[in-house]
């Protein structure tokens, strides 16, 4: 099977590296294009994200073909990459493809965005008329093997992720997240996460604080939320039933009082808070506050370590669910090795059949009953299937080709057990009486020279 997969990813290289083979998502059907005519691939693709850079390449492609291309591509020298890349062929291509789209080659084990990230290259690729054949193929079966381990095991069920950890404990507090209202503190990439898992969640009311009112008023534009500034918190805690803080501040941006005040509005009514910073945003003694449940990073932390290790546990389950997939992915080419005789098979016989259905439409036509041209066109269908078949049959019981025999009887599931004539059972015996004789002879033969030996 002529596959390769060639890639860069965030074991074998830095970002750095990862930055400058990077492929532009606007210009990646030209990419695609150009690199099946450099390479002389039959079907290309590329996967390009944040982590990693892969290409999966069908045909008589040599993988040296493959990274002089990436190199020349990005304008850097094969040499630059000597130490970064990695390359797996046939099976092990497609296994590996299986765990990148599982999440079990993610730097976060388990992430579920790489699947779409996989399914949008296929996309692309088939967009650029590069990805047909056999490499259509290797993708179907990594889509359903990867379906396979996301509905069979919990292996993207635990959050392993500060944002979504921080919103899964706020689920654990509030019994439905649909009346909840959330204050973001910062605008920063992590509370952008935040709000989007908010949203997931049936989240509708959120405030956006931040320094700069012009960035909090970009992300609540995107998250249909409200925006306001720092200096704006006090008045709108109240309305807060989570608070999430993750700015770059060096000291605290919200105090005790602040909090007490604000819980006197809800009339002592639970504020869940979790602060991500580093410095701390929050001031610690807001913790002791009866109504407040604070979470900081060191707690999310453990909630992480022990969510990956459940992750860890469905990855074991989730390498078995792959090597099923590689298996049948194996079974299913070696069948298409069968397709071109099957189709010989079947034209060959369409063509008898053909025939024989003329002679009889023409003996209808010259006037023969019914009944008697159906009965010569079986006996005339029977004839000409079973001519060649029982002839080589013959042939085989002739020469004591036992095993012929027993093909022929399970491939046309013949009843009863193989008949396997006395010709050719004597045969075979004849047969292995001459080779326990020639044992024999070359055993006397041995123990006559290792006596002389003796001697």
């Amino acid at each position: 099977m002529p596959l390769i997969a060639l890639g860069i990813n965030h074991r074998t290289a830095s970002l750095e590296v990862r930055e400058r083979v990077a492929f532009a998502p606007d210009q990646m059907i030209l990419s695609l294009q150009q690199g099946l005519d450099a390479c002389g691939a039959d079907n290309l693709a590329i996967l390009s994200t944040c982590n990693r850079t892969e290409l999966y390449a069908t045909g008589s492609v040599a993988p040296g073909t493959l990274l002089a291309w990436l190199a020349d591509h990005h304008h850097l020298s094969a040499e630059a990459l000597d130490d970064n890349y990695y390359v797996l062929e046939d099976d092990k291509a497609v296994q590996h493809m299986m765990k990148v789209a599982s999440g079990l080659d993610s730097m976060v084990l388990g992430e579920p965005q790489i699947l779409g990230q996989m399914k949008s290259s296929y996309a692309v690729a088939q967009k650029a008329g590069t990805a047909d054949g056999l490499l259509s193929q290797v993708f179907q079966g990594v889509f359903a093997t990867a379906k396979r381990v996301r509905s069979e095991t919990a292996i993207g069920q635990n959050p392993v992720s500060v944002a979504y950890a921080a919103v899964s404990l706020a689920q654990r507090i509030f019994s439905s997240m649909k009346e909840v209202s959330a204050l973001l503190i910062g605008a920063g990439e992590t509370v952008e996460l935040l709000a989007r898992h908010l949203r997931e969640q049936g989240v509708g009311d959120i405030i956006v604080a931040n320094r700069t009112l012009a960035r909090a008023q970009e992300m609540a534009e995107v998250f249909s939320a409200e925006a306001i500034l720092l200096s704006e918190i006090p008045e709108y805690l109240h309305r807060a039933d989570v608070v999430i803080s993750s700015t770059a501040s060096q000291l605290p941006i919200l105090g005790k009082g602040a909090v007490e005040s604000a819980l006197k509005q809800r009339k002592h009514r639970p504020i869940f808070m979790v602060d991500i910073a580093v410095p701390r945003d929050i001031e610690p003694q807001v913790a002791q506050l009866d109504d407040v449940y604070l979470y900081t990073v060191d707690d999310l932390k453990e909630v992480i370590e022990a969510n990956l290790r459940h992750r860890e546990d469905a990855a074991g389950q989730a390498e078995v669910i792959i090597e099923q997939g590689v298996s049948n992915w194996k079974n299913q080419l070696r069948g298409q090795q069968a397709v071109g005789t099957i189709r010989a098979f079947r034209d060959n016989f369409g063509a008898l059949r053909d025939a024989e259905l003329d002679k009889a439409l023409a003996s209808i036509a010259q006037g023969q009953s019914a009944e008697q041209v159906l009965r010569q066109l079986a006996h005339g269908l029977t004839n000409k299937f079973l001519h060649v078949p029982t002839t080589r049959l013959k042939k085989a019981g002739e020469q004591g080709d036992s095993d012929y025999v027993r093909w022929a009887h399970d491939l046309f599931d013949l009843p009863g057990a193989s008949k396997i004539s006395p010709a050719i059972k004597q045969s075979e015996n004849n047969q292995q009486g001459d080779d326990s004789r020639a044992d024999d002879i070359n055993s006397d033969a041995n123990a006559g020279v290792k006596k002389r030996d003796e001697q």
